[in-house]
């Protein structure tokens, strides 16, 4: 017989708990039918102006752990995993999800059994067969996930909804990258992970957060996690770029001294604009390799403890 494995869900909350308490009852039908497992439920209250009802009812044992200002998804999540690796003892899988209802509970026991088959030593991530966003947002995430690869030579198809193995956790908090992007983090560490194909869900209540200038800064962070590999990128475009710069000015100095075509003036003009244009360049890439210099050289310990600086109360919920 199989011994009972303990689950720990963990998911941000920001001024949605209408749809966190929808999403507490679909866990708790779905742990019914998980006899061989137990699930906690710890919720990151990111900064909410209101707070969840206390008179909620549930099987599940349930924790609401309260910031001290709203930090962002990214670093709640962050907070949510380094608490839990120091604070939580004997669970075997943390399940990472949004608490808006578009990562389906109903695929929990899926992305945990692709873990227990890879014996506990990959991440398991849900990759998207359908999504249920606007066709506005459904262009605008092709655009990401192409820049995203063409500026880093990585692909990224997946977000939050993942499971993490317990043994692989201490792993997982350590990085730095974490507090701004925690999939990129995974795929920039080299963590080992793997995917599982899944629908996206619908909203369960209200409207999403996540705005225009979200979803801008939600890219930028993901892509400032491969800052080495950007400004070797940008150092070869640059080159790149010179290179051309100048072969423009030697066309240029070519047609004006060897052919009839040249007219008066526009010869210097042209390569005035054209040597502005390799300073430009030139001043991109001093700054770019400057900052990742300065950058290489702030060595510090990594830690897996700061998330205490954040949390200002917790309560249980039964």
């Amino acid at each position: 017989m199989n011994s009972t494995k303990k689950i720990i869900c963990l998911t941000p909350v920001y001024n949605d708990w209408e749809s966190f308490s929808i999403l507490l009852r679909h866990i708790e039908t779905q742990y019914q039918s998980l006899p061989n497992y137990t699930v906690d439920v710890i919720a990151i209250n990111d900064g909410s102006d209101d707070e969840f009802n206390a008179d909620f009812k549930s099987a599940l044992a349930v924790e609401i752990v309260s910031l001290k200002s709203n930090v962002g998804h990214q670093r709640a999540i962050a907070i949510g995993l380094q608490y839990i690796n120091a604070e939580k003892r004997d669970f075997d899988f943390v399940v990472v999800l949004d608490s808006d209802g578009e990562d389906r509970p109903e695929h929990i026991p899926e992305l945990v059994a692709k873990c227990q088959n890879s014996s506990s030593k990959k991440i398991i991530f849900a990759q998207r067969k359908k999504r249920q966003e606007s066709a506005g947002f459904k262009i605008g995430y092709f655009f990401y996930r192409y820049s995203f690869f063409m500026l880093t030579g990585q692909k990224i198809n997946f977000g939050n909804f993942s499971c993490i193995p317990g043994t692989l956790l201490q792993r997982v908090v350590l990085q730095d990258n974490l507090w701004n992007h925690y999939s990129g983090s995974i795929i920039q560490s080299r963590t080992p992970f793997d995917k599982l194909f899944l629908d996206r869900g619908k909203r369960y209540a209200g409207q999403s957060k996540m705005r225009f200038t979200n979803l801008v800064l939600h890219g930028l962070s993901s892509m400032s996690v491969y800052f080495d590999t950007l400004s070797v990128r940008i150092l070869k475009l640059s080159l790149l770029g010179i290179l051309v710069c100048l072969l423009s000015v030697g066309v240029v100095l070519y047609v004006k001294l060897f052919t009839d075509a040249s007219i008066p003036g526009w010869a210097s003009n042209l390569i005035l604009i054209i040597f502005t244009i390799i300073l430009q360049l030139f001043s991109v890439t001093l700054i770019v390799l400057l900052m990742q210099l300065s950058a290489r050289k702030n060595v510090k310990s990594p830690s897996d403890t700061i998330y205490k600086d954040f949390i200002e109360s917790r309560i249980q919920i039964q």
